[in-house]
């Protein structure tokens, strides 16, 4: 494969973002309406970019990242959280937050609670870090490397320094299977 990074990336222009000080229920919406714009690709957006005053990527926020600002937030959470890290075990620990998981609160209001919804998106997404960067001229190859040796879903895509798109694994898997496809007719 001759192929580089720029030509499997989804710009930035096409890819779900969301402005600083948007809340937690404008993020959702975001990534629900790009889900619905699957024309473009087979494979819809999992992740909002959060951009800043100058349209500069400074946070992402995955679906993962959505639930867990989502759930809700007690003493006895962070009792529990506490408690996880002195080695009980995940089974132990999960049944502690099942327990009390509802904490009182009608089932159907659990993620649908007015003041999680109306979060600052910048209070729980995640901050960049300097491995999640390709430039836009690296070969595919290298590109599938980096993404399996850093354990990425996504890399974000730079034309000097300033990010211009997203490359996705979904995106790099299916030109592998194509390029596959090609030789082994």
């Amino acid at each position: 494969m001759n192929q580089i990074v720029k030509d499997l990336m989804v710009p930035l222009s096409d890819y779900a973002t969301i402005a600083r000080g948007s809340t937690l229920y404008e993020a959702v919406l975001a990534l629900e309406n790009a889900k619905k714009d699957v024309e473009r690709s087979v494979h819809p957006h999992w992740i909002v970019l959060v951009l800043d005053e100058n349209k500069e990527v400074i946070g992402k926020l995955s679906q993962l990242t959505l639930l867990r600002a989502l759930e809700p937030k007690t003493e006895h959470t962070a009792v529990v959280d506490r408690i996880a890290k002195f080695g009980f075990s995940s089974k132990f620990v999960a049944a502690m937050r099942e327990e009390n998981l509802h904490d009182g609160k009608a089932e159907d209001y659990l993620y649908t609670d007015p003041i999680a919804m109306e979060m600052k998106v910048e209070d729980f997404m995640l901050t960049l870090a300097e491995n999640e960067f390709i430039d836009e001229t690296t070969s595919l190859n290298s590109a599938v490397h980096q993404l399996t040796v850093r354990n990425r879903l996504s890399l974000l895509v730079t034309k000097k320094d300033k990010v211009v798109g997203v490359l996705r694994l979904s995106d790099v898997f299916s030109a592998l299977i194509a390029a596959m496809k090609k030789v082994h007719k």
